[in-house]
């Protein structure tokens, strides 16, 4: 079974102005360090078999003729390489000369790509020495074969649909209409461009910026292999920048002014099903399509996987995710409270992480209402589990705010609901815990009529993932604030409100929340009077099940895969098993408490996942998991 990763490689050769020989074995070595490596996509500079840098050189046949020579040596060295090879070269065809990708497989050509777009201002003078593709596709023999040649041509693998490849050459990317756009409704998941992008102040940044954007756009892996050492200094300077990306997001990069291979693995799987999903990512049949036989093999990880996929691993940029979502969730709150013109935001607080994030976000809320912090009623309603350090922090933190702060005992209430139905108290099961919740549910909502207010939900998206949550309990609000915050980002979130405060007593509460193990507690305190009662004990740790709910639901990924980059990316974290146990869990329970998800309040998607019913997530709740749960009864 594939997981769709193709190992592709950029290639910058060590090369000679117009020295085919020389650069023809530099090219060899480089195929045979990608074999190494398993490659199964290489890609080399534009005209990387003469030097891009030949000038008028072009026109001499003996040039031309080593060109073709080097040529015919590079494609019969290939024929025992596992890698589809892309080398540029000119070509002779009809009387003109034209830049050209060749692809190369087995030993044999199995197309020719020539170049659109060729520049011809500034320090470029191609039209001088290049004639620009033809529209349409022919056929040119080469070295006693005919072989299409023409703009439109994909080249795909029998073995796996979805490896599917498309080439442009350098100044194609960046013309307003370039040739990837038709490759890539035409079937190409992955673009290939053999460049030779001169450097000069600040271009590197703009390149790489038009790489990723290019390949966001086109819902692509984009491999580009750029010109460098070697090629003349007369005038210019080459820098080799080579560039790997998969739907926006940066693969691998080289150093500037480097030769040899850049490596990773483009996921065609992923990119497939990303446009399945996008309503807006349309077909063209009209492409001339080359199959080829590859042997697929699962490949050996060299690309970066995130361990937090929703938290960004730079500090600034977890910064600002965590200030957008915040404003995000104030906005969307103040919204519906003027819409409803609620008098009063009422907020159960537990002293826990998802509550104090509906907290800041109702303090936020109230700042851009321009109305004080009293019109917040905040109530705590310790019960059995209720620990000192819990409450402790809940009050303070009520009272730091300036909110109305409210305590109310309901342990008598509850054991009059359990001699009301019957239910013995020392038995401690789901009726014990749920009655705790559903009886802070009712106060809630009692409350809000009362104060003309609103109750704010502090339900998190791990949680709904999970089913972590009392059905007509905790289950339900007026409005939910955290709804499409998973667990992980909640607490970066109330870490980043700490740092960022000028109240040391108010950072320090804030420090010991997110400190705090998360915990429902519904179960009496220990002999120490600590939380007994520790929900990642019971469900599993929530960076993995944040990191299963990205990958099934936002990616798609099956269960195999989640569960082979699991491994990858937890590596040294959590062992095999643990990994298999949780993500089991995970497939379960996603699958069985769908049913409290069909009927969640209102509350804003604030990031690239979310479980609405009415938006991202439309799933019946008696879908049954056992597809997902067979295939992992299948790993070995």
């Amino acid at each position: 079974m594939r997981d769709g990763f193709i190992k592709c490689a950029a290639a910058t050769p060590d090369v000679r102005v117009a020295d085919c020989e020389y650069n023809k074995n530099e090219i060899i070595k480089l195929i045979d360090e990608a074999e190494g490596q398993s490659v199964k996509l290489l890609v080399f500079p534009e005209l990387c078999v003469t030097a891009y840098t030949c000038a008028d050189l072009f026109f001499q046949p003996t040039l031309l003729e080593g060109a073709m020579e080097a040529l015919g040596a590079i494609v019969a060295h290939t024929k025992g390489c596992g890698a589809a090879v892309i080398v540029g070269c000119p070509i002779c065809s009809e009387g003109k000369l034209y830049n050209c990708a060749v692809v190369i497989k087995g030993g044999e050509i199995l197309g020719v790509v020539p170049k659109k777009h060729l520049p011809n201002y500034n320090e470029f003078y191609e039209l001088r020495t290049f004639a620009p593709a033809f529209e349409g596709q022919r056929e040119i023999v080469l070295f006693g074969k005919k072989v299409p040649f023409g703009l439109d041509i994909t080249f795909a693998c029998r073995q796996l649909p979805a490896f599917v490849f498309g080439v442009e050459i350098c100044e194609d990317l960046w013309a307003i209409c370039p040739p990837s756009n038709r490759l890539a409704m035409g079937g190409a998941t992955i673009i290939a461009n053999l460049s030779a992008s001169n450097e000069c102040a600040g271009k590197d940044s703009y390149r790489h910026e038009l790489v990723k954007s290019h390949s966001a756009r086109l819902r692509c892996g984009y491999v580009y292999a750029s010109a460098g050492e070697g090629e003349s200094t007369q005038d210019l300077i080459f820098g080799g920048h080579n560039i790997l990306t998969e739907d926006g997001r940066l693969l691998n990069e080289s150093e500037l002014y480097s030769t040899g291979l850049t490596v990773s693995e483009i996921d065609v799987q992923l990119l497939t099903y990303e446009r399945t999903k996008d309503t807006s990512f349309t077909a063209d049949s009209g492409i001339y399509r080359v199959e080829f036989d590859m042997d697929i093999a699962e490949t050996k990880l060299t690309r970066h996987v995130e361990v937090n996929p929703f938290i960004p691993e730079n500090a600034a940029d977890r910064n600002t995710r965590c200030r957008d979502i915040l404003a995000m969730q104030a906005h969307a709150l103040a919204r519906r409270v003027k819409h409803t013109n609620a008098k009063t935001l009422i907020i159960g607080i537990s002293g826990g992480l998802d509550s104090t994030l509906a907290l800041l976000v109702a303090a936020e809320t109230m700042k851009l209402l321009g109305r004080p912090m009293s019109d917040i009623i905040t109530i705590t309603m310790p019960c059995f589990g209720t620990t000192q350090r819990t409450r402790t922090n809940a009050e303070k933190l009520c009272i730091m705010l300036g909110t109305t702060f409210r305590a109310i005992d309901i342990a008598a209430s509850v054991k009059q609901h359990f001699e009301d139905i019957g239910h013995d108290e020392a038995s401690r099961n789901v009726v014990y815990e749920n009655a705790q919740a559903r009886e802070r549910t009712q106060i809630l909502m009692d409350v809000a009529n009362a104060e003309n207010g609103m109750v704010v939900g502090t339900g998190d998206l791990s949680e709904l993932a999970l089913g972590w949550a009392t059905y007509n309990g905790d289950h339900m609000s007026m409005y939910g604030v955290n709804a499409s915050v998973p667990k992980t980002l909640v607490r970066h979130i109330v870490r980043y409100c700490a740092e960022i405060s000028d109240d040391a007593e108010f950072s320090e509460v804030l420090i010991s929340i997110v400190d705090t193990p998360v915990s429902p507690e519904l179960l009496p305190a220990d002999d120490n009077g600590d939380i007994a009662q520790k929900t990642e004990d019971l469900v599993g740790p929530y960076e993995l099940h944040d990191f299963f709910l990205y990958n099934i639901v936002r990616r798609g990924f099956r269960p195999r895969k989640t569960y082979r980059l699991a491994k990858y990316a937890f590596d040294g974290v959590y062992d095999d098993g643990t990994i298999m146990k949780w993500l089991r869990t995970f497939c379960r329970r996603f699958f069985n408490q769908q049913f409290k998800r069909s009927c969640l309040p209102d509350g804003v998607k604030v990031g690239s996942v979310s479980l609405s019913p009415r938006g991202d997530w439309r799933m019946p709740s008696d879908a049954c998991s056992a597809l997902w749960l067979k295939e992992l009864d299948e790993i070995k």
